[in-house]
């Protein structure tokens, strides 16, 4: 079974990812914030991160650039979730190597494609 890692500080929208992974089949790892996303990872590598991108503290962005800089996690694939659609932000996410970024609101359905569709891509 796939693990997935949901990164996001609100409640709502955690709870909401959490759920529709749980229904797809996945085992789900939460993580509230940017360092929390970052200890968990450490322990225990998820085979791919949806990872909000405007958290407090550690944020999204330093978050993928942590993760993408260490040879011991940067091959895990993370989709950005964020409501910053401008297209710089977009840009900013391709440089930093992440596998997708995602807008808020987002579709349910197309985000579980698209995790599907990558968790595939790695052979799982």
């Amino acid at each position: 079974m796939a693990r997935v890692m949901a990164v996001d500080d609100d409640h709502v929208i955690r709870g909401l990812l959490e759920v529709n992974l749980e229904m797809e089949g996945y085992d789900v790892i939460t993580a509230v914030d940017g360092q929390d996303a970052l200890t968990k990872v450490r322990e225990n590598p998820p085979d791919l991160i949806l990872l909000d991108v405007m958290m407090p503290n550690v944020n999204g962005w330093q978050v993928a650039e942590a993760l993408k800089g260490d040879e011991a996690t940067r091959d895990i694939p993370i989709v950005f979730l964020s409501a910053r659609a401008m297209e710089a932000d977009v840009r900013k996410g391709t440089d930093l190597g992440v596998e997708s970024y995602v807008t808020k609101p987002f579709d349910p359905i197309d985000l579980m494609e698209l995790v599907a569709r990558l968790l595939a891509e790695r052979g799982l």
